[in-house]
């Protein structure tokens, strides 16, 4: 089945659970579900793992009625959506509007996307931008747009680029969603 989300006109491909946005969480049948979108680092130091492991478990139990938001890139996305589906939580893919599957890097990775992919209740294919950067950022800002709350696995410094987590959490800061830093103090990505 394909819906539309009814506040942009984005697609929502393939199956999932018929659902009316209500602004906060989404209604499915009698209840509401809880959105909570992922950004992060594609790499994730080895000392900090163990942190965010905890700090994603943590922020995936209690609530029943969940969905995940995640773009499935390298790091942080594929992380919390594996969490998530192990935990049977609904995982939504976004894609952002580009040759996102080439850019994803080695084939190891490539694969990993393809399976969360396929694990995915739904999937939302962002219209192209005109640049990589700026569909990276778009999708960040979609998931932030959509999502009760945010999980960022971040180092606390800026963007590297257009569209990078520290640009999606400052605009979920602006916009008012609330976001858990999932990070070890004084350890910074390579």
């Amino acid at each position: 089945m394909t819906d539309i989300d009814r506040r942009n006109g984005t697609r929502f491909g393939t199956a999932m659970d018929t659902h009316t946005d209500i602004g906060l969480g989404t209604r499915v049948g009698a209840r509401v579900r809880t959105r909570v979108g992922v950004t992060g680092h594609r790499s994730i130091p080895a000392a900090v793992l163990p942190a965010v492991r905890t700090g994603i478990r943590r922020q995936l139990r209690g609530d029943e009625g969940m969905e995940a938001l995640s773009c499935l890139a390298a790091g942080a996305d594929q992380l919390f959506a594996d969490m998530a589906l192990d935990r049977g939580i609904p995982v939504t893919a976004v894609i952002p509007g580009m040759d996102y599957e080439a850019h994803l890097g080695d084939a190891d990775t490539r694969a990993a996307y393809r399976r969360l992919l396929n694990s995915c209740h739904a999937q939302v294919n962002l219209p192209e931008e005109a640049t990589h950067e700026e569909a990276y950022f778009a999708a960040g800002r979609w998931i932030v747009d959509h999502a009760d709350r945010l999980v960022a696995v971040w180092d606390g410094q800026p963007a590297r680029g257009l569209g990078g987590t520290g640009d999606v959490v400052a605009y979920a800061r602006r916009t008012g969603v609330p976001v858990t830093v999932l990070w070890r103090p004084g350890v910074l990505r390579a």
